[in-house]
């Protein structure tokens, strides 16, 4: 049973109550304090302080600080007015009940109110996040674009000059070469004079081509050419190499990059440069090393809804939901992640010593240690003189085992 509390002080003007409450060495933390127009209570195992007001106050301009041992409220009226006494004198256990769970219900009801309104201003800014990354990005887009068509333009334009240049100087060449012709037309016998100029002309233009044109060797005899390939070296020494899953690894490797998935309504507006999962890979790795870890995110989701195989854009997404502390949905990409990067050949090495480190976090940060000691010490087994990554194990086998961290 509680231990109520009687050395409070109280005092009043006509428009506020100002009452201290004493909270016998108990820190903030543990005190839980619940306010209403007519109920006030402050409790700090194992005391408690409850007043059922005299008159209502503003329970909206109300206000307490906590310090030095001491809750102290200051709570405006609602009636300019001096009231005889702080808390009403009934001692009737009903009405008290009743005034104590009305207002543990408005209590709930403000909290709730305030978590909705709290959800819905979260999802408002990350709406509006969205809303101008997507801005910038059409921004930049059209920014390149109408580069790319007044350089269009310039190129066109350079063309049409410089075929125009060609033309004039075709059309003098013609011109000069018709005065010639003209020229030598009007000796004594213009007619024949004019036949011969051409056809002579004609005759030696086609003894030089015959000069130009060079002999030609015979062909050469058929035959076939024997083509050997160097068999593929891999880092491994061959007693330790698995040649059969290297292989399998390379070759899921490759058909993850021809995969891509066109059928989805919602893509068929993207261009080319969004269709490719590699530069919206790199679209992420930019947010998130700029702290923009929602626009990381839709990246890498976008990326993986255009080629699920991918495991880098599933490790990278884990990633981000450790930033944002989506600490459920870390575990499920990095498991996938582990998932697409087998069989483990040391090319991959390095991605799953990763992916192992993203999960292994994720669950510690949930408490759940064991787990997470599993998967570091996974990620110890690929890379064994990592010395962070040792002592990160040691602190988790330290936490587990009760030590001192």
């Amino acid at each position: 049973m509680p231990l109520h509390v009687t050395d409070y002080t109280w005092s009043q003007t006509d428009s506020t109550i100002h009452l201290s409450v004493p909270l016998k060495g108990a820190t903030v933390r543990k005190v839980d304090i619940v306010s209403t127009e007519e109920y006030l209570k402050v409790h700090f195992p194992p005391f408690l302080f409850e007043a059922f007001l005299f008159e209502p106050v503003d329970d909206d301009r109300s206000t307490a600080r906590i310090g030095n041992g001491v809750a102290v409220f200051t709570l405006p009226k609602k009636t300019c007015k001096m009231w005889e006494r702080l808390m009403i004198t009934t001692d009737d256990k009903e009405t008290k009940k009743e005034i104590r769970e009305r207002a543990l219900l408005k209590q709930q009801q403000k909290l709730s109110a305030e978590s909705k309104q709290k959800g819905e201003k979260q999802q408002a800014e990350k709406k509006y996040a969205l809303e101008t990354m997507m801005k910038l990005e059409k921004e930049e887009r059209d920014r390149i674009e109408k580069m790319k068509e007044a350089e269009r333009e310039k190129t066109t334009a350079e063309l049409a000059a410089w075929q125009l240049r060609q033309k004039q100087k075709a059309e003098e060449a013609q011109q000069k070469q018709n005065h010639q012709i003209q020229q030598a037309g009007s000796s004594d016998i213009p007619g024949n004079r004019l036949t011969d100029i051409v056809k002579n002309k004609q005759d030696h233009r086609n003894s030089k081509t015959k000069k130009i044109q060079p002999q030609l060797p015979p062909p050469r005899r058929c035959g076939n050419i024997a083509v050997t390939f160097t068999p593929r070296v891999f880092p491994t020494a061959l007693r330790e190499s698995l040649v059969p899953e290297e292989e399998e690894w390379l070759k899921k490797q490759a058909e993850a990059r021809r995969a891509l998935s066109a059928e989805v309504e919602e893509l068929q507006d993207l261009t080319e440069e969004e269709r490719n999962h590699d530069w919206l890979k790199q679209k992420g790795d930019k947010c998130f090393t700029n702290g923009d870890y929602v626009g990381a995110v839709n990246a890498y989701s976008l990326g993986i809804r255009l080629n699920g195989k991918i495991p880098a854009l599933y490790s990278n997404r884990a990633a981000c939901h450790l930033k944002l502390r989506n600490l459920h949905k870390a575990i499920e990409d990095s498991s996938k992640a582990l998932d697409l990067l087998t069989p483990a050949v040391p090319a991959n090495s390095a991605a799953r010593v990763r992916a192992s480190i993203r999960r292994g976090s994720a669950f510690c940060q949930l408490q759940l240690y064991a787990e997470g000691l599993q998967d570091y010490e996974a990620a110890l087994k690929i890379d064994p003189h990592n010395e962070a990554l040792q002592e990160d194990a040691q602190i988790i086998r330290d936490i587990i085992q009760g030590g001192s961290y």
